[in-house]
């Protein structure tokens, strides 16, 4: 990792020098200007007083799916954590590589796709209906169908892939449910 670091130099008071091309300094809140050389930041801090202040660029965290997240979450409790990933993923294909960065830098569970699956039966354009299937209340595990004139998206209505898979709806209209409707 040849990244470039950049320094900054903070008071006591947690306020950054800022300075700008015209030697121009003052003491500001929130406001840090930054300069690639940790001399010139050294030599700052003896004209104006305070400290050098590494800056250091948070890695960006992994997305995962639920079963990476599973085995990275195992890992942090095995007494060997590099080996534990190694033996439940493929070197191959980047997965290994992902779950290490995912390890180290942290990780977000990606959000699985829900949609909602409907059968247009047709009708004039006015009073166009549809069947659109829901998780029945009274019998879990069953997928009813409820005709209506425009497809609704409620809780109950909304499928992942799997879900449309092991009910058999491959062959229905789907449509994907965005974050502000779920």
């Amino acid at each position: 990792m040849s990244e470039e670091k950049l320094y900054a130099v903070k008071n006591a008071k947690g306020r950054y020098l800022s300075f700008s091309d015209d030697k121009h300094y003052r003491w500001r809140e929130g406001e840090i200007a930054a300069t690639t050389s940790q001399r010139i930041a050294h030599d700052l801090c003896t004209e104006h007083g305070g400290h050098v202040v590494t800056l250091v660029e948070e890695p960006k965290k992994v997305v995962l799916n639920e079963e990476q997240a599973e085995i990275v979450e195992k890992a942090r409790v095995s007494d060997i954590p590099a080996t534990y990933i190694s033996a439940r993923t493929d070197e191959y294909n980047g997965e290994e590589i992902l779950l290490m960065k995912a390890y180290v830098n942290g990780y977000t569970v990606a959000k699985e796709k829900k949609y909602l699956v409907y059968k247009e039966l047709g009708g004039n354009q006015k009073h166009e209906q549809f069947a659109q299937a829901y998780r029945s209340s009274v019998y879990p595990g069953i997928v009813s169908w409820i005709l209506t004139n425009e497809v609704k998206s409620r809780s109950w209505a909304q499928f992942t892939e799997a879900e449309i898979e092991h009910y058999g709806l491959q062959d229905c209209e789907k449509e994907e449910v965005t974050d502000d409707e779920q």
